[in-house]
């Protein structure tokens, strides 16, 4: 009898050199780097490095790498027509689950396996930098509007914020962007890891697997969580409607969105740097409410539950501040977590085995005889 356990907590599915959550300390590495660390010293674009090649980089190994991902700013015909011709109101999450399944029709690298690891590392360059192409291209279509002119002088964070604006973002924006992608890079064996793991695993294409991994982050479980913070908040108002809120939510056992982890028991190493975010972006734009609530809140959880506010609960304030529509806050998530699912591919493919869990089986103990038609 093989031990059980739901949701498969606690069970060591793989090894991974990528990174490391410490949930009991509140702590988050990746490969080997402190994620406070990374935070200060390195842009995201060095960190897609250390995650896709182990290392960091150096200065040449860095503009060859920024190089290569901007060479790949381009999007096929066949899925512009795509974006250009989805509903309108569609979840940007749906267009970006279908859009990154096109862009593996157009990608003749993609095969799967051992002997082919160098071209999927193109692979997962491309769509590292393609997956924001979409996302933006969408946002801008969906208006009327038409996607601005490509450019290849801007960082990964810069030329998202161009792209669904038109405007030159300023170097405090794209700061702020550059840091929360590198919060949301990777992080363990989440479940959009896991889902995209699973599926390459069965050596299926790599664009299979991020597809799998898209659908999954969708969830208000997992990447739709910051989206439900800021409706939560927009809802609340007030600061001074915060606590009845809270109450009735407890009251009625409904869960309140940002708070709490399933793997952290002390605070996410993640959300202080957000937190700090959020409050300096509130106080430039002489919109305090936002933080305030959210800080009110996060008071509460703990001392009534003992939560803390995980890394959705200040990103969505973060980027409502930046003026960043809601409903593109689970794909910015998805942004950035494609440097960590892709590195997480590679790193699956260079040691695979199929994934087949067993199933602890409740039905009918005893096989039963199958009655007429008639009789049943």
């Amino acid at each position: 009898m093989t031990e059980y356990s739901k949701g498969l907590a606690g069970v060591i599915a793989n090894e991974s050199a990528l990174s490391e959550v410490r949930g009991e300390e509140g702590k988050l590495s990746y490969v080997g780097y402190e994620i406070d660390e990374l935070v200060a010293h390195c842009s995201y674009e060095e960190v897609v490095h250390l995650l896709h090649r182990g290392k960091l980089p150096n200065q040449a190994e860095a503009e060859e790498f920024e190089k290569a991902l901007r060479a790949e700013r381009s999007l096929p015909d066949g899925v512009l027509t795509y974006l250009k011709t989805a509903p309108k109101d569609a979840n940007p999450m749906d267009v970006l689950r279908t859009g990154v399944s096109m862009l593996g029709l157009y990608d003749d690298r993609a095969e799967i396996g051992e002997p082919h690891l160098e071209k999927l590392s193109a692979c997962a360059i491309s769509l590292v930098s393609k997956v924001s192409l979409i996302v933006a291209a969408y946002h801008r279509f969906r208006q009327g509007l038409e996607l601005p002119e490509i450019r290849k002088d801007l960082s990964e964070a810069g030329h998202f914020l161009w792209l669904i604006t038109g405007e030159e973002p300023s170097e405090r924006a794209t700061k702020i962007l550059d840091v929360a992608l590198t919060l949301h890079a990777d992080h363990g064996m989440n479940a959009s890891t896991f889902s995209a793991r699973v599926t390459v695993a069965t050596l299926s294409d790599i664009y299979s697997g991020i597809t799998s991994a898209v659908g999954t982050l969708k969830g208000p479980l997992h990447g739709g969580a910051n989206e439900g913070v800021i409706q939560m908040l927009l809802e609340i108002g007030e600061l001074e409607n915060v606590d009845a809120y809270v109450e009735g939510k407890l009251e009625r056992k409904e869960k309140i969105m940002g708070i709490g982890h399933r793997v952290y028991r002390k605070l996410d190493p993640r959300a202080p740097h957000l937190r700090r975010l959020a409050i300096e972006l509130t106080d430039e734009l002489g919109e305090p409410k936002w933080i305030q609530m959210s800080e009110r809140i996060a008071e509460l959880m703990f001392e009534k539950k003992g939560l803390t506010a995980n890394v959705d609960f200040y990103s969505a304030t973060v980027y409502y501040s930046l003026g960043i529509p809601t409903d593109l806050f689970t794909p910015i998530f998805a942004i950035a977590r494609t440097s960590g699912w892709t590195a997480q591919v590679l790193e699956q493919l260079r040691d695979n085995r199929l994934y087949r869990p067993l199933t602890l089986y409740v039905g009918p103990s005893e096989t039963r005889p199958v009655p007429p038609i008639e009789e049943r």
